[in-house]
């Protein structure tokens, strides 16, 4: 099988090369370190290409644009692929509103720029496009909440599983990114059901693991944990610290992923995240971290929430485990912080 992964430096795109290639395909990356534009040095993930590189076998790296329409067709005309799972984007939603083109021209232009490629040189291939929660804006803010010691919860018990596919994802405030990535969610369900394309988007929640290259405005607990070991200061933005998230580890993303490819739906979506037991509210993670590691966590309150932040958002993922029985999360919340603390270690022992 012959795989691509757009964003393959990045966590998701990482995990998915060394997967597919563990598993003896052909995997092509596109990558354009284009992290390191968006959030400095702190986001640059060559030192992940070089990782990836030293530990594959069947694995060739492109630095090519997605944007640029024309290369992007050259390639795909020379390689018919099976599989393309769609990780690139602007990733902050925050940042977008600081280079609103550009994010829009990565998250949108360069995903129907995939999808057409896909269409006229191997319109029988999966296609896995990397959406967000954040498509929802903040309509999840809607559902009745109750606040407790050190979260938010959702009030009713109907709600207990979180968020479905069935909240709108219009008529209420996104962001500049969730603008841009609701724009790429929905031209992807359309090369699903109006071309009958194999196509399926996934809204992650927090996707994370031990390739994460977290920054402030990106990649929460990858992060949390880089602050934590470095004696930094984090910074809590708004609602007491008691938001909620749910984290799934870049691992089941892609076993994910792989139960769609094995059994391909067009234009379906889904939710995918940790669900209801990998939820932890920004002062939970504080405390897990601090017992994890024995160090303090230095933080700051500021009193401003990021603008169509979500106050507490857990992925329903009963519609993905109906669909694919197969799956679930095999990694728990304890693990995927024991891994990143691990991994931010080692990273930190050899740059200093």
């Amino acid at each position: 099988m012959k795989v691509l992964v757009t964003g393959s430096s990045g966590l998701i795109g990482s995990e998915a090369v060394e997967y597919y290639d563990s598993e003896g395909h052909q995997v092509m990356g596109v990558d354009n370190n284009m992290r390191a534009e968006f959030f400095g040095s702190q986001g640059d993930t060559s030192w992940n290409l070089g990782r990836l590189k030293g530990i594959t076998k069947n694995f060739e790296h492109h630095s090519i644009d997605i944007r640029d329409r024309q290369s992007i067709f050259e390639l795909f005309e020379a390689n018919p692929f099976d599989l393309i799972i769609h990780c690139a984007a602007q990733p902050s939603h925050d940042k977008a509103c600081q280079i609103p083109l550009l994010d829009f021209e990565v998250n949108a232009l360069g995903t129907v720029n995939l999808l057409e490629a896909t269409r006229l040189f191997c319109p029988e291939a999966v296609f896995i496009h990397i959406s967000t929660n954040k498509v929802y804006g903040d309509a999840p803010n809607e559902v009745p909440r109750i606040e407790l010691e050190k979260r938010y919860d959702y009030a009713n018990p109907e709600d207990y599983n979180g968020i479905s596919e069935e909240c709108r994802i219009d008529r209420c405030l996104h962001s500049l990114f969730g603008a841009s990535k609701t724009a790429g969610d929905v031209v992807a369900q359309e090369y699903g059901r109006y071309f009958g394309m194999k196509v399926g988007i996934f809204r992650g929640g927090c996707l994370t693991g031990p390739s994460h290259s977290g920054v402030e405005l990106h990649g929460f607990l990858s992060y949390l944990v880089k602050v934590a070991l470095t004696g930094g200061t984090y910074k809590v933005f708004g609602y007491k610290g008691k938001q909620v998230r749910d984290n799934i580890h870049s691992y089941d993303v892609i076993q994910a992923f792989e139960a769609f490819r094995r059994n391909p739906r067009p234009g379906e979506v889904y939710n995918l995240g940790g669900g209801r037991d990998n939820s932890v509210s920004i002062l939970e993670a504080f405390d897990l971290i601090e017992n994890l590691t024995g160090q303090k966590v230095n933080w700051v309150y500021v009193d401003q929430n990021r603008i169509g932040d979500h106050i507490c958002y857990i992925s329903d993922l009963r519609k993905l485990k109906e669909h694919f029985p197969e799956w679930g999360i095999t990694r728990s919340l304890t693990d995927i912080f024991q891994e990143i603390i691990k991994a931010e270690k080692e990273r930190y022992a050899t740059t200093g």
